[in-house]
């Protein structure tokens, strides 16, 4: 976090005080931790594997968010990665497997947020003589002749020779430079046919609901569709009509199929087109989000997974001419716009189309596409579609040949499957993992692989006795300060880490770290009677953590059972009857989830362990005798950790959404830790760029104001506005249970307080208050000289500069106006006495000398009051009453 410092006139006492007794911590007595060893669980490091799977491809090898996965044609011994980020990666003598970056494109000045970065690749059919190979990737703020921001180009580059492992950036050739109104649905995939010409996929440019018009129009600009173009510019074919995005100054001219099918066109359903701006370059028009499409290396159809918006995901094959229906259907549901859809236009079902899943199965919201397996590895699939879904992980096959079908073939699951391809030397299946950043590959093990999980809760090891839950020893319960909301479930919670020489890596600020063999586990109670308060056990989680990440598995609790039972690893749905306070009946949907749906959350860059960390569990427990002591404290000084742990007293920690002691912001800001930040971080998984964490503050997390990638019905919604319910969507998200609910798992049911602080807070004093410094500057500073407005300035000359003067709340014209602190004898003692804000942090340090270089020390205050306060709070610091060395002590006012 970045801290603001308000520093007061020095304050120079004749008093030395111990560190040790303003620390405060008492010492742990017969209540103290005692680590023990745990020699009783019996879950395996790895989970049993039956059948399909996939494999790490190249071992030790790792890729930073691959997307795509592409070859030169003839080649066996490169394969060549699209990493979001901006660098196309090469993999050389894949036996023995080097990576090494073919093309860095971050000089180009790169958007790589949410669905925007370099997102296709395509090697010319004559790469092995001519070296080129196209590329689509997001520009940042280009300018063009359609407006200056975010655009979507395509480029041929050149790699000279074409057998070298690193092609240089001055080869660039765009060919289109399309200017973009919105980050998300942008396709990008690239691949040429077996006709020679380059296909490449279109997104609808963004938003929701086809926010701009494009899906439908043949006379606009180069979105919703599948172009094909001859980047050859073979002399039989066609001329593109005029386009801004095609004048770029150094812009190669391509030319168009004569055999296009709309290069003749003049209406589209019956509406008349505009001939001097036809877009003759499409090949197939009316998707939402082409993700990813692939030839049939043996057949030539072209298949594309087009990512759905509210209820269905689809497969399509491709044909000249199709028409796929967005957005007057979605799938073969009515689409948004489905009441404006002409009478006599045709549009072509999916090939395989699936529901949006439950939280728990989770069929999957977000298809990837796949390819038709022609390996020789797995006979049994040769001529199978295989596609993925990005959120469930899932991968399913079908048969393209029976038609339109509901039905479909789970094999496997890999979260967070960004895209398919094909190794070279003998067309395995390859995926790229977005989460693990590995490049796998599709394999059957014909009988289980590894020690089998335990069928029933009672053989896991974990408890010694199941009617209590009382956990065997090493393994050790622990509470959070802010949980995720599990439908109103109570949750217990324990750990194990495997043996005492094993330590979790400590950190203030960022996720810990964990020794393989560390095990945390779960178990939800549910109140099923209201009026008596009858609780039934529903559900007891295991997460283990092992050298590939971690597992997750979960058993359920029968009514009325004495013992839980494993839930197969697609996860269960059950309806729950809940009799109500009035009397009343009501179903409610449980999910225990499925083995994928754990990991989409519990990654490693959101820390393995979602709850387990400094700001979760620095809190205070109440022993037998009515005192109090730390966690984190009881902790390290059973030595759990690798390292000494601060005084928790200076350490951050979430708040409990229901203490009103506490301010709006802190509450809400926990809240979105706690239930949004395992995908909602730089580099998670979330297509959204806003930065959930506790840890980054306010004013860096974009969440005030924060851009969307799809704003739904409105280009003026935001993730948050100032007091503008209407276009906050993250209060419209967490608000709604089904397709486009926040989170999108672990929840069936409305956390309706939480709700409502979110509305209370986006509709508060205290956020409209807050501001930008900007809106601060011109309301208190205005018509002085820009230098003195500046935020490291000092106004008033009172010794605090304007940031802080904002922070505390006083007034940055008036040196009289300052956050008063005083040091004065009571009783003999002195104390230091001042006021901590509202929404505030108080930080009070003191020092030896007035040496620049002596370091200031935070003295660790103890306090029972939240961090950020609801209101203003008087401080009272005891400093004692014996004589001795001078001391100087400054106060540091900190916002969110």
């Amino acid at each position: 976090m970045m801290w603001l410092f308000q520093l007061f006139p020095r304050l120079l006492w004749t008093r030395r005080f111990g560190m040790v007794g303003l620390v405060g911590l008492m010492a742990l007595s017969v209540d103290a931790l005692e680590r023990r060893a745990n020699t009783s669980l019996t879950l395996p490091q790895q989970p049993p594997r039956l059948g399909y799977k996939w494999v790490d491809t190249f071992p030790g090898v790792t890729f930073a968010n691959p997307v795509t996965i592409a070859s030169p044609p003839g080649e066996t011994n490169r394969l060549f990665i699209v990493e979001k980020g901006g660098h196309i990666a090469v993999v050389t003598n894949l036996a023995n497997p080097r990576r090494s970056v073919f093309l860095d494109l971050t000089p180009r000045g790169l958007m790589t947020g949410g669905e925007s970065g370099v997102l296709g690749l395509a090697f010319h059919p004559g790469f092995a003589t001519n070296g080129f190979f196209f590329v689509f990737y997001s520009l940042s703020n280009h300018v063009s002749d359609d407006g200056r921001g975010l655009h979507q180009r395509l480029s041929r580059f050149q790699a000279i020779p074409p057998t070298a492992n690193q092609a240089e950036l001055s080869t660039e050739r765009p060919l289109i430079t399309q200017y973009d109104q919105a980050g998300n649905h942008n396709g990008g995939d690239l691949h040429f046919g077996p006709d020679g010409y380059l296909y490449v996929a279109v997104g609808d440019e963004g938003g929701g609901n086809d926010t701009y018009n494009n899906a439908q129009r043949l006379d606009k600009d180069f979105f919703a569709g599948i172009l094909r173009i001859d980047v050859d510019a073979r002399p039989e074919n066609l001329e593109p009509t005029p386009h801004a995005a095609l004048r770029d100054g150094n812009a190669l001219p391509y030319r168009i199929p004569a055999d296009n099918p709309w290069v003749s066109a003049t209406d589209l359903g019956g509406k008349a087109l505009d001939r001097q701006k036809l877009r003759a370059e499409f090949y197939a028009i009316g998707l939402r989000n082409p993700w990813k499409f692939s030839f049939d290396t043996e057949s030539g159809i072209l298949f594309c997974g087009d990512v759905g918006q509210e209820v269905r995901e689809e497969i399509n094959i491709i044909v000249k001419g199709g028409n796929y229906g967005w957005p007057y259907q979605e799938g073969t549901l009515a689409g948004p716009k489905a009441g404006s859809k002409p009478a006599r236009i045709p549009l072509l079902p999916p090939l395989h189309e699936y529901l949006h899943g439950s939280t728990g199965t989770l069929t999957g919201n977000s298809v990837t596409g796949g390819r038709v397996y022609r390996g020789s590895r797995l006979p049994e699939l040769k001529g199978s579609y295989l596609f993925g879904d990005y959120i469930s992980g899932n991968l399913w096959g079908i048969q393209p040949d029976a038609g339109y079908s509901g039905a479909k073939t789970r094999l496997t699951s890999e979260r967070f499957s960004a895209g398919f391809g094909a190794d070279p030397r003998n067309q395995d299946l390859l995926v790229a993992s977005y989460a693990e950043n590995k490049i796998k590959r599709l394999d059957f093990d014909p009988a289980v692989v590894g020690s089998p999980l335990p069928s029933l809760l009672s053989g896991t090891g974990a408890f010694s006795d199941l009617a209590t839950l009382e956990p065997q020893p090493g393994i050790e319960a622990y509470t959070i300060n802010a949980p995720f909301w599990s439908d109103g479930a109570e949750k217990r919670r324990w750990f194990s880490v495997p043996t005492t020489n094993a330590f979790i890596g400590f950190s203030v600020t960022n996720p810990w770290t964990f020794p393989t063999g560390t095990v945390w586990i779960k178990h939800f109670d549910l109140t099923t009677n209201e009026i008596t308060g009858a609780k039934r056990r529903i559900e007891t989680r295991f997460l283990v953590k092992n050298a590939s990440g971690a597992y997750g598995i979960t058993y359920r609790w029968a009514p009325g059972s004495s013992d839980a039972t494993l839930v197969s690893d697609q996860g269960l749905e059950e309806a729950i009857e809940i009799l109500t306070a009035d009397g009343s009946v009501r179903t409610q949907h449980w999910s225990y989830p499925s083995r994928s749906s754990c990991l989409a959350c519990h990654t490693s860059g959101a820390g393995t362990a979602l709850g387990f960390s400094t700001w979760q569990l620095n809190h205070d427990e109440t022993q037998p005798d009515s005192s109090s002591v730390n966690q984190l404290r009881v902790l390290a000084n059973a030595g759990y950790f690798n390292r000494p742990v601060p005084s928790t007293d200076t350490l951050p920690r979430l708040v409990a959404t229901t203490n009103s002691a506490a301010s709006l912001e802190y509450r809400v800001r926990s809240y979105l830790d706690a239930n949004c930040s395992a995908c909602h971080h730089p580099g998670g998984t979330a297509p959204n760029t806003w930065d959930a964490r506790f840890g980054t503050p306010t004013r860096l997390t974009r969440i005030l104001d924060g851009t969307l990638n799809d704003p739904g019905s409105s280009s003026s919604n935001r993730i948050v506005v100032q007091g503008d319910l209407d276009h906050s969507m993250l209060l419209s998200r967490i608000s709604t249970r089904g397709a486009r609910q926040m989170p999108p798992l672990g929840s069936n049911e409305l956390d309706r307080k939480s709700i409502e602080l979110v509305r209370d807070w986006i509709l508060s004093q205290e956020l409209l208050s807050r501001g930008s410094y900007e809106a601060w500057r011109f309301g208190f500073l205005d018509g002085l000289p820009l230098a003195e407005t500046e935020p490291s300035a000092d106004a008033d000359r009172d010794g605090a500069t304007n940031e802080q003067e904002k922070l505390a709340g006083t007034h940055p014209r008036n040196a009289a106006d300052k956050l008063a602190v005083e040091i004065r004898s009571q009783a003999g003692s002195l104390e230091l006495v001042t006021t901590q804000p509202a929404n505030r942090r108080l930080r009070i340090e003191v020092k030896n000398s007035a040496w620049i270089d002596d370091p200031w020390t935070e003295l660790p205050l103890k306090a029972a009051t939240p961090l950020h306060p609801r209101d203003p709070l008087q401080v009272v610091i005891p400093l004692g009453s014996s004589p001795g060395e001078g001391r100087y002590y400054r106060v540091r006012v900190d916002g969110l």
